[in-house]
């Protein structure tokens, strides 16, 4: 991956903490490129190569923008009351016309008077293809697997009559193209597709239709063609018959397949996950609602293929979509979804740490067609996630912790210091994030040998360019454990991330720098994600490396190193280490006063004098870091095999000025062996917690019947926070909700009650979370456990679905400390 521009303040290394210049929340509409011809290579050629050997005569091009904002027609918005009953679709009828198209019926033509697509979520259809809680009341379908629908005709069916169905999709449909399918009833089809009378009784025929397994993804137009004696007669297009089309997990045949069900139940079909951050030693965690069925979100995700301008022909290839997916979800180069901040001044939209699923932030998309202020990498991972799922492939969100980001391809961490051991920041490109959060999705990759097929990464968070493009992967999770980086995509990139080594150099008397110290077990200390089936959190890390220390792990780090850009960078080790050092952090409460400190060990049989440096700043989850506030220097003497501790306490009036998003510190140690000349060093981050959100149910949740929920927060802090906001959202209970409360003062506990209308039966999560200028990165969940309304009336009822945005809300009461 090749550098791109680094100039968020709280992002890269080597930027100075100061105040910040905020992105632009509304990026000018890029020009239409539908018809872009020659100078200079598309984003096809340059993202994706099995995508850019396209013909310049070819018109296979999703909806560009079409007015200002740049929204696309093929998957806008659907009509009104297209979601809420679940009464059966009405049977579509028109008047067909003949092959000579003038309209003209004669007697005896073989007229289809109406189609049922049983496309009702209570439907055998919906059921089978596991798309029933889509809030859609079109036909969705996963490929490669028969779906029934009802043709009604004018008369009876004959053996001479003859049927085709035809679906197609793009500006300009093709056969060749996979673009226009033609379906012959009763005879094989190409491709896997095929359809078969199941049953003729009077004027009604109940077919069943199969799918190709290899079928393009999105929304299609569908017709009925019929030939008899009399002449020849096609459908019209309906909107009310057009079939959603998506990837398989279910299908053996299908690329995407997964063969095991508790896995398709929980990379699927699970519509709320876990996502951490925070420190390896101080894990966070929060809830995130996917929403991948909600109304209106299948059309977003399909608006994002449009957008960018994806080639139809292209789409049912699982590695090109979740390639396109992982540079549309950020707004770099094209536009996309959402807009990174680092800066902390988020005045001009939304605080990253505020959002509490991907929900609002693709129907914002949808509907303006403008990218969404803002996102950091769990936002960016929650959304692809969101998208992913919802076009059928089992997709999980990863945080990987101390996540390396390395910026000249040398695949390892370089830390500069001065001839003190005092970091020189302005030479610090590199850096290592508390956290970075990703994506596996899985699938085949018939585009590489055997063996890298099953979890791949996708990474949306735009850190550097990947052939020019703000896109990351899919790489396999199988060759970045073995490091090797040549495999595409973007294999030398992640590998670093997971598996580098920090590598410490300390500048000379004559301005030279000399490795003084390798950390050989800094990097991508775990890797982790929710566990199937509850809210645990899974180890992943020996899929993406083997253990710390082995044989095999160290020739992977190696054999990386050596295709970086300083292969000899492990030619010079260190001598021998005999005193260790391990560095502890207080679990401390924001808004309280904590303590640091720093164990030393001697391990030798001869006494040992270390000097030693400590320095305290604070710094962004992404590594970049402040001016140091506070710092120590003390000489410990140590008997042979004694150990001894040095502290440094920190109080909250010393570190309150300085605190930037996420309440996250970081403390310098560098220490040297007066006796034995062994240089000491080690970079440890903390973070302060912050409180959650108590959110309490106030009565049974029932389909379709009004309930309420009990909000109580109380500030930690003995400041007033302004401006405070909450969001409440949830699938299948509540669409994004946005209430401003005010301020809240001091040590203060403010209690609200909010009411909602859950519109689908079963377990579900509603999530909360607070934020304000001092204070942010607060939330709550509690499960809801609703039943169905009496008789399945209300089903999927429209009257929870409205959001609102911008409530003003009165406290229900207020407390003191």
């Amino acid at each position: 991956m090749m550098d791109g521009p680094r100039s968020d303040v709280g992002r890269w290394g080597g930027n100075p903490l100061q105040p910040p210049t905020t992105p632009s929340p509304e990026p000018e509409p890029e020009p239409d490129r539908r018809f872009r011809r020659g100078g200079g290579r598309s984003f096809w050629a340059r993202c994706c190569g099995c995508c850019s050997c396209r013909n310049v005569a070819d018109d296979d091009w999703g909806p560009e923008p079409s007015d200002s904002r740049g929204r696309g027609s093929s998957s806008g918005t659907r009509r009104p009351g297209s979601r809420g009953s679940d009464s059966r679709q009405p049977v579509s009828r028109g008047s067909g016309v003949n092959a000579a198209g003038d309209g003209t019926i004669r007697e005896g033509m073989l007229v289809v008077t109406g189609v049922d697509l049983l496309s009702s979520r209570s439907d055998q259809n919906r059921q089978e293809h596991h798309t029933d809680e889509y809030e859609y009341d079109e036909l969705i379908v996963r490929r490669g697997q028969p779906f029934r629908m009802l043709l009604l005709l004018s008369r009876t069916y004959e053996s001479s009559d003859r049927i085709t169905l035809e679906l197609l999709i793009g500006n300009n449909p093709e056969v060749g193209k996979g673009t226009h399918v033609i379906i012959p009833v009763g005879k094989g089809g190409s491709g896997g597709w095929k359809a078969q009378v199941t049953k003729a009784s009077g004027q009604t025929l109940n077919l069943r239709v199969h799918t190709s397994p290899n079928a393009i993804i999105g929304k299609f137009q569908f017709t009925v063609r019929t030939q008899s004696d009399a002449g020849e007669f096609q459908l019209p297009f309906d909107p009310r018959n057009e079939i959603y089309i998506l990837f398989n997990p279910w299908c053996p045949e299908d690329i995407v397949y997964v063969d095991h069900e508790d896995w398709r139940q929980e990379y699927v079909l699970n519509e709320s996950g876990r996502i951490y951050y925070g420190t390896e030693a101080q894990i966070g965690e929060r809830t995130w609602n996917y929403g991948q069925f909600d109304h209106g979100v299948l059309d977003a995700c399909l608006y994002i293929l449009d957008r960018r301008g994806m080639p139809y022909g292209g789409r049912g290839d699982p590695v090109s979509v979740s390639r396109v997916i992982s540079a549309m979800v950020n707004s770099l180069d094209d536009n996309g979804v959402l807009i990174g901040n680092w800066s902390g001044d988020y005045s001009r939209g939304t605080n990253p740490s505020a959002w509490v699923g991907s929900v609002e932030i693709l129907l914002s998309y949808l509907r303006t067609g403008y990218s969404v202020p803002y996102g950091q990498c769990w936002v960016f991972a929650g959304v692809t996630t969101t998208v992913l799922r919802c076009l059928g492939l089992a997709t999980r969100t990863v945080t990987n912790f101390n996540s390396a980001h390395d910026t000249d391809t040398s695949l390892t961490m370089d830390i500069y210091f001065d001839e003190n051991m005092k970091p020189l920041e302005h030479l610090n490109h590199d850096s290592v994030w508390n956290f970075h959060v990703w994506n596996d999705c899985w699938m085949k990759r018939p585009d590489l040998p055997s063996g890298f097929d099953g979890w791949q990464v996708v990474d949306a968070t735009p850190q550097e360019t990947s052939s020019g493009i703000f896109c990351c992967g899919p790489c396999s999770v199988e060759s970045i454990k073995n490091g090797l980086v040549y495999m595409k995509y973007d294999t030398p990139f992640i590998f670093a991330e997971v598996n580098s080594d920090k590598v410490y150099w300390q500048r000379q008397d004559d301005g030279s720098f000399k490795i003084v110290y390798v950390e050989e077990k800094a990097i991508g200390t775990l890797i982790v994600t929710k566990a199937i089936g509850s809210n645990m959190r899974e180890d992943i890390t020996y899929l993406y490396k083997h253990p710390e220390g082995s044989d095999a792990e160290r020739k992977a780090v190696e054999t990386a190193a050596a295709h970086g850009s300083k292969p000899n960078v492990y030619a010079n080790r260190g001598s021998a280490e005999d005193v260790a050092m391990q560095v502890e952090a207080q679990d401390a409460v924001m808004g309280q006063d904590l303590m640091v400190s720093v164990m030393l060990t001697n391990h030798s049989s001869s006494r040992r004098t270390v000097k030693l440096h400590l320095y305290l700043s604070v710094t962004f989850y992404t590594g970049v870091t402040g001016t140091i506030f506070k710092e120590t220097k003390k000489e410990v003497e140590l008997a042979p095999g004694a150990s001894d501790r040095v502290t440094m306490p920190v109080a909250y009036k010393e570190y309150r000025p300085h605190l930037v998003d996420q309440g996250s510190m970081l403390l310098n140690v560098s220490g040297h062996v007066k006796e034995s000349g062994q240089v000491l060093a080690k970079q440890h981050t903390f973070r302060l917690r912050t409180p959650d959100l108590s959110l309490t149910l106030l009565g049974a949740a029932v389909v379709g019947q009004e309930c309420e929920v009990q909000i109580v927060f109380k500030n930690p802090l003995p400041v007033t926070l302004t401006n405070v906001v909450f969001r409440l959202e949830g699938s299948g209970l509540q669409r994004p909700k946005i209430l401003n409360v005010g301020d809240i003062g001091g040590n203060e506990t403010v209690t609200l009650r909010q009411t909602f209308v859950p519109v689908r039966p079963g377990p579900r999560q509603l999530i909360a979370s607070l934020d304000s200028p001092q204070l942010s990165q607060v939330h709550g969940v509690i499960q809801v456990d609703v039943a169905p309304a009496p008789g399945d009336r209300g089903f999927f009822s429209d009257t929870g679905g409205d959001s609102h945005l911008g409530e003003t809300i009165p406290m229900a009461s207020r407390g003191g400390a």
